[in-house]
């Protein structure tokens, strides 16, 4: 494995006891009962019973348990074998069939040999990938022949801010670039710092979709939206449909994107 993968493994290893004990991902009402899946996944996918799913970078699956309750054949991957076991754990707790593997996405070919209906992956995974054009043909290979792939991420807009005292400013490169992260930094879910230091990836959606397009793919759909999944900025508000959204610029500016697309079948 890259060595900055093997990094980012062992800060993911370190994420996951704090993210299970987060308010964030509020396992006890999951527990209960609670479905993680958001609108736009759920209207993206419809009503899947019955069909596969891979489900790539799961952390520990709490999205991979929620397609299994709604009938789904979901299949999780992840390359934190923290993450992983509680995954494993959590499934059993619910009584579902959903199954997990512990690996990275580019080794994934070496160790599952089945395709898909549907790959989906979400919310903050591309950042982790350095090279997209590896990514986009695992997507294809695991897809069987007109089989759909979701990606839901945060707009790559959101990467060039920093927070400034009437708001944002532009600090950052929009294009790709690589950022060594250091240690002791809160994560995104809260309830602590994470001691190991990572690497991260800015990709501009240019980057994306050429990738997808590359590997064989044909978008259907790119939809942006104007709100977020997290407090991406201290100033964010959340409002009454659950999203995140800059009070200053309501819905003026990109924060979420989606892309639909599909493996054409052979003939």
């Amino acid at each position: 494995m890259d060595q900055r993968l093997s990094l980012n493994r062992r800060n993911w290893n370190q994420r996951t006891p704090v993210h299970a004990g987060s308010r964030s991902y509020d396992l006890d009402s999951f527990r209960a009962g609670r479905q993680s899946l958001r609108p736009i996944e759920l209207e993206a996918v419809g009503d899947a019973a019955g069909r596969s799913l891979l489900h790539l970078q799961c952390h520990f699956g709490l999205d991979t348990i929620s397609w299994a309750r709604l009938g789904v054949r979901a299949t999780g991957v992840d390359f934190s074998d923290r993450a992983i076991a509680l995954a494993r754990e959590l499934n059993a707790e619910a009584g579902t069939n959903a199954r997990f593997i512990c690996s990275d996405v580019y080794s994934l070919p070496a160790v599952l040999k089945q395709q898909f209906d549907w790959v989906f992956t979400s919310y903050g995974v591309l950042a982790w990938l350095p090279d997209l054009a590896r990514w986009a043909r695992v997507v294809h290979r695991h897809l069987v022949p007109g089989g759909s792939f979701l990606l839901i991420e945060f707009h790559p807009l959101l990467g060039t801010y920093e927070p400034a005292p009437q708001g944002n400013e532009v600090a950052n490169s929009y294009f790709h670039h690589e950022l060594a992260v250091p240690g002791n930094q809160p994560t995104y879910a809260g309830g602590g710092r994470i001691e190991s230091p990572c690497f991260e990836w800015q990709h501009s959606l240019g980057d994306v979709v050429s990738a997808l397009c590359d590997a064989g793919l044909v978008i259907e759909s790119l939809t942006e939206f104007p709100f977020c999944y997290y407090r991406a900025f201290p100033h964010m508000v959340r409002g009454a449909d659950g999203w995140w959204r800059f009070p200053e610029n309501n819905d003026s500016i990109p924060q979420m994107y989606s892309i639909k697309a599909r493996k054409p079948k052979t003939r």
